[in-house]
């Protein structure tokens, strides 16, 4: 099977996710369902490879919507899945859609207070309980002087630098000494481990890996309700750019304002080393899954945070070969490009022609569709704000407007400029019923 894989093109590659995608293997629910199913992939699939399907397909932005739809608030889907699994379960009976979204960004809440995570608060944790969102902690995860270190190993300042810096109850992990130390007479390499900190750190990892597995399969009876009712599902992987690895997660955005002036050298040879590492990476991530798509969320490439000139020096050259690292492996990337790409249009169209989906958030629509229309699939961008304060009618007639700017020829999809917590469910039945009343293909 491996030899056969390896002869394959990634265009091939891409068709044998696609087949499996079409052909899941699952038992539906009703015959009517799995006929719903095939159409519904079959509507996806036409969108990306940049062909007129029978109609524009349509992403209900829903994020965490389902817990509030319920009855719920985000503090008990966070700690109970039980109820978790109720919420995202009556959300897929009750709601039409094109695709579905399960509850994976859903934070598993005794997961993160076992392990002590400092970078995220959450309701009941650092908010308000009836908080409707969880909040980043900003921070620089790693200091300006452990490029260094980072660079050399990276696997080994992740397990003995980063991770007791975000997880309170990892710090003994400092203490171990490199995996790179064991020879062949090993002994003293494990006196470490006989430290009762360091055991305590390994038992909170151990029951973190208990607690997780029992999110998970909430998160998995989602995905299973939703397949037997004919929903497919754009998931896959999620990962971010290499730039933004560096700036979210270890850097901070202050640090990474600093060290595009300072320390530029440095920067760009962190992000060459990260980028092979983290193809590999999502790559077995998202095989593991059995998935098709990669969800990559582009927090700092926006037209405000940097200029063209430094977008084109430190963000892209290494997110294009993550892309196209991929695309390789037949994966479809969707990139959703938070904040604005009005000026980075013409350098993203560097890609191979229907590999990607660019989901744009206030990106000039009509602009994209002229630059990318015959490039990329493009997707978006109903805000947020229509879909809490407006009116059905509003929701129908800003979502006609984009399927006659952006659905001729086919390569759209219709769908949010970022998800929906708490707003009005006719809202999103607007949607739908604007991609069935307008975005029809002759």
């Amino acid at each position: 099977m491996e030899k056969q894989w390896a002869g394959l093109t990634p265009d091939e590659r891409r068709q044998e996710r696609f087949e499996k995608w079409l052909a899941p293997g699952a038992e539906f629910g009703s015959p009517p369902a799995a006929t719903a199913y095939r159409e519904r992939v079959t509507r996806l699939i036409r969108a990306i490879r940049l062909e007129k399907p029978d109609r524009v397909p349509c992403i209900l932005p829903a994020g965490f919507f389902p817990a509030y739809y319920a009855g719920l608030d985000l503090k008990t889907v966070i700690y109970d899945y039980g109820e978790l699994a109720r919420a995202w379960v009556k959300f897929i009976r009750e709601f039409d859609m094109d695709t579905y979204s399960g509850p994976a960004t859903v934070l598993p809440g005794r997961v993160f207070e076992g392990l002590d995570f400092k970078q995220y608060k959450w309701p009941g944790h650092g908010l308000a309980a009836d908080a409707y969102s969880y909040q980043y902690v900003e921070g620089e995860y790693m200091k300006p002087e452990e490029y260094d270190a980072l660079i050399e190993d990276p696997s080994d300042f992740w397990l003995r630098t980063y991770l007791p810096r975000i997880f309170g109850a990892l710090e003994p992990l400092q203490k171990l000494p490199s995996f790179t130390t064991i020879n062949e007479i090993p002994t003293s390499y494990f006196l470490a481990y006989a430290r009762p900190d360091v055991r305590a750190a390994l038992r909170a990892i151990l029951d973190a890996g208990e607690e997780a597995a029992k999110w998970a399969e909430a998160s998995r009876e989602c995905d299973r309700q939703a397949l037997k009712l004919g929903f497919p599902s754009l998931r896959g992987g999620i990962v971010k750019a290499p730039f933004d690895i560096i700036a979210d997660t270890l850097r901070g955005t202050q640090g990474i304002v600093m060290d595009m002036f300072r320390r530029p050298q440095k920067l760009l040879e962190a992000l060459e080393r990260i980028t092979p590492l983290t193809v590999k990476a999502t790559v077995a991530s998202v095989n593991a899954a059995g998935g098709r798509f990669v969800f990559m969320p582009l927090h700092k490439g926006d037209d405000a945070f940097m200029s063209n000139q430094q977008y084109e020096k430190f963000y892209w050259p290494t997110f294009r070969r993550l892309i196209m690292g991929l695309m390789d492996e037949g994966i479809v990337p969707v990139l959703f490009a938070e904040g604005r790409y009005n000026k980075r249009l013409e350098t993203i169209r560097d890609l191979p022609r229907a590999s990607v989906i660019w989901q744009f958030d206030q990106t000039d629509m009509a602009a994209a569709k002229k630059v990318l229309g015959d490039i990329a699939c493009i997707a978006g961008n109903v805000p947020t704000s229509l879909r809490v304060t407006g009116t059905p009618a509003d929701v129908k007639a800003y979502c006609r407007k984009l399927i006659e700017t952006c659905g001729e020829g086919g390569g759209f999809i219709l769908t949010g400029g970022a998800n929906l917590d708490r707003g009005r469910a006719e809202n999103l039945r607007a949607m739908m019923e604007a991609a069935r009343e307008f975005g029809v293909y002759e």
